[in-house]
């Protein structure tokens, strides 16, 4: 597989990205994540944006990190917020996630940041035990960040870098 480094409003970024929102909204109902994103968030050095193609040349995962800062959504200061981790269903299974993962921690480390943060949901649990088994630890209520730190389903999780 291959890794790219591309922004958010490339073709095969916003066609995946009309993937996992379509699952978001089937697995939580509604139009999918509301959260605010524009493609610039990604931009080095201030966060990255990945793509992986299959030996085909399709574009199968994505996984990003914007930079942080705190303020009124519960961020602390060189916090790196993993967005739009997906792998397309037909390439689940072979460790893309994982890797993509590990490639998001190492180049906000090597930006300066210091703690990665993530929100995902209970209609997620492949995503839960990823974070989980990746040295992720789930964070109080009180703890949350994001758009949907208030709401029951979504769970935060953090791990220092």
């Amino acid at each position: 597989m291959d890794l790219v480094v591309t922004r958010f409003d490339h073709p095969d970024a916003r066609k995946l990205n009309d993937a996992v929102q379509a699952e978001y909204a089937e697995r939580y109902g509604g139009d999918g994540d509301v959260t605010p994103l524009a493609p610039e968030m990604f931009d080095p050095p201030h966060g990255v944006y990945l793509l992986a193609y299959d030996p085909l040349g399709r574009p199968v995962a994505t996984g990003a990190w914007r930079a942080q800062r705190a303020g009124g959504e519960g961020y602390l200061d060189g916090d790196a917020e993993i967005k739009r981790m997906y792998v397309v269903p037909e390439a689940r299974g072979l460790g893309l996630a994982r890797l993509i993962l590990g490639r998001l921690e190492q180049d906000a480390r090597e930006a300066g940041r210091v703690r990665m943060v993530l929100e995902t949901g209970i209609a997620q649990p492949e995503a839960m035990n990823l974070y989980a088994s990746s040295g992720y630890l789930m964070l109080p209520r009180e703890q949350h960040f994001g758009v949907y730190r208030h709401e029951p389903n979504s769970r935060c999780y953090s791990k220092p870098l």
